[in-house]
């Protein structure tokens, strides 16, 4: 037994205090006869009655649960503060055939949103301008280049998506040159709202929505919907064919899972009914994406954010994110297959940078301290002379996994003086908090983001007090968190009892990410009959049970970890265990499989 930080009882599992990723395992939790009284009443297994109660669903909404719907959980657009008045001056747009812009960002989130305002306003008849900022030579959000460029084109309304809602300055320059904006953003904001025509982001200070958890994809549907209901009252599908808006529910749902918002409500509905369409391949776009990626299974949550959406990511990081949106918006299967080949080919030179730039982040994270036993939790902040910005998001994600912590990653500009980068940070602690309060005090001269990731720009010159600013203003949170960091376990398995039909009966629990975690389960006493290192750095083994039965099992980028040395060399004796379970189809199989997440030795 061991007593959480505000002084709540947390039972160790398997009495798993330290693991050898130094983790305590600890009982997920869970009312006992919530779980029992969720089985007994909507007659399902008891085990998935305990996940259902581990993850707070009440006896009464299970039903709901286990069939998310948007019916169910989408409320009226208009519940979004500032939806009604962006929708009207959008549909009056479209009656009007006035010319319109597009603004997007460049990563997964942004590009899907742009995807979708720009194939929905085409299905309206109208021929938008769409502008993607580049990654280096623009940074995010829109600028002044971007607006002038508009109004010179005649453009009289641009809509940003993914970004707009701290672009103070460049919507007044906007509305100076005439044109109207209609914000669609999803992250943290301050109290004043910037000068455009309307503001819909669930997470400005007057939205009483309940709907902060959305990404801008998810909002951006939630628009489209309310343009197409005021282009229906106006008459105006009395003689065009209204699209079906479920064909974009691909792009919210991958969207969704890529932006790590937490799957919880209308987004469990979003991903849940954007996998079935995604299935359909009618896209030829991800269809071609999903075939040069050898996705050779249906599209799953683990598809969406590791297989498809790095290789969306990747035109942005290091190429154009345009050549990502062409490719979204392919008319046609052999567009799709060359600008997903270009995508694949950008994403393994992605891979061999961010190798690279890990390598001396890691360094930088060393020489700060990083991972040096006890002490007070602090944040990482590290920067390096031209890290490619592109790259730099992913490498503050690896030092968060590696250390723990949240982290800064800054690519320094010597020659302009300048500084940006990209944070990433841990349960509990919101970077995307600490980056506002930092841009608001000066100390960033740009910065947004939210609980869980943040993009920043600053001088040069202000690195180290950055690093000062960002230790105490985490402070108190990090002080908060348990002394090591949790792995919570929903229940003991044994290698025999892992079977398909088990991952399919829990599978009706998700999907599973953020917000929604993916069950994890512990095999106690198992032992690794064999192992071996694949794909570079992914350590594959055979888990084998007292009782003799086995399972497959990998263990992702372990090699060169504690993890991945106790599996690869600990032959001999059994040890506990821990990871969720998938479905193994390759070639034509199809069993259960243990992704492993972290191990511990017997006493």
């Amino acid at each position: 037994m061991s007593i959480g930080p505000a002084g709540a009882q947390e039972r160790l599992f398997l009495d798993v205090a330290q693991s050898v990723s130094g983790k305590a395992w600890v009982e997920r939790g869970g009312d006992a006869r919530t779980a029992l009284a969720i089985a007994q009443r909507h007659d399902l297994p008891e085990i998935l009655g305990r996940v259902l109660a581990a993850r707070g669903v009440g006896i009464d909404e299970a039903a709901e649960y286990l069939n998310p719907t948007l019916r169910a959980l989408m409320p009226p657009p208009e519940t979004l503060r500032g939806m009604e008045r962006g929708a009207r001056r959008i549909a009056r747009a479209v009656m009007e055939g006035e010319p319109v812009g597009v603004i997007g960002d460049y990563d997964v989130d942004g590009t899907c949103s742009t995807a979708m305002m720009t194939q929905f306003l085409r299905a309206c008849g109208l021929n938008p301008k769409v502008h993607i900022p580049h990654r280096v030579e623009e940074g995010y959000g829109p600028s002044i280049g971007a607006v002038d460029g508009f109004a010179e084109a005649g453009v009289r309304l641009a809509v940003t998506l993914d970004c707009g809602a701290m672009a103070h300055e460049v919507l007044a320059h906007a509305a100076a040159r005439g044109l109207d904006t209609v914000v669609v953003d999803h992250h943290q904001m301050g109290e004043a709202l910037p000068r455009a025509h309307a503001v819909i982001n669930p997470n400005r200070p007057d939205d009483q929505s309940g709907l902060g958890h959305l990404c801008a994809a998810g909002v951006a549907f939630m628009l489209i919907a309310a343009v197409a209901r005021e282009l229906g009252m106006a008459g105006f599908w009395e003689t065009r064919e209204k699209p079906d808006l479920l064909q974009w529910l691909d792009l919210v749902a991958l969207a969704t899972v890529c932006d790590v918002v937490p799957l919880r409500g209308l987004n469990r509905a979003y991903v849940r009914q954007g996998l079935r369409v995604m299935e359909r391949r009618a896209r030829p776009g991800l269809a071609a994406l999903a075939d040069v990626a050898g996705l050779k299974r249906k599209p799953d949550v683990h598809a969406l954010g590791f297989v498809l959406g790095p290789r969306i990511n990747a035109a942005g990081r290091i190429g154009h994110a345009s050549e990502a949106l062409d490719m979204l918006t392919a008319p046609d299967m052999a567009t799709a297959q060359r600008l997903a080949a270009r995508l694949e080919k950008m994403n393994k030179a992605r891979q061999e940078l961010e190798q690279r730039l890990l390598e001396e982040a890691t360094g930088e994270a060393l020489k700060l301290g990083a991972g040096e036993g006890e002490g007070e939790k602090r944040p990482l902040v590290v920067a390096g002379e031209d890290w490619h910005p592109g790259v730099l998001g992913l490498i503050a994600s690896r030092l968060k996994e590696k250390f723990s912590a949240p982290v800064i990653a800054l690519g320094i500009d010597a020659a302009r003086g300048a500084a940006s980068g990209s944070g990433r940070s841990i349960s509990g602690v919101d970077i995307g908090r600490a980056v506002a309060r930092a841009v608001a005090e000066g100390v960033l001269e740009k910065g947004g983001g939210h609980a869980m990731a943040a993009g920043m720009s600053l001088d040069a010159a202000r690195v180290d007090e950055l690093r000062a600013f960002m230790e105490e203003a985490m402070r108190a949170e990090l002080a908060g968190l348990p002394d090591a960091p949790r792995l919570a376990i929903d229940g003991a398995l044994a290698a025999g009892g892992a079977t398909a039909d088990l991952v399919e009966l829990l599978e009706r629990a998700g999907p599973f990410g953020a917000g929604n975690p993916s069950p994890m389960f512990a095999f106690p006493a198992h032992r690794v009959s064999w192992a071996s290192v694949v794909g570079g750095a992914h350590v594959k083994c055979t888990l084998k049970a007292g009782d003799g039965s086995t399972i497959k099992a990998i263990a992702f980028r372990a090699l060169d970890t504690d993890l991945g040395e106790t599996l690869l060399n600990e032959h001999t004796r059994p040890m506990h265990i821990a990871g969720r379970l998938a479905i193994d189809d390759w070639q034509g199989r199809h069993a259960a499989q243990v992704m492993i997440s972290d191990a511990a030795k017997m006493a």
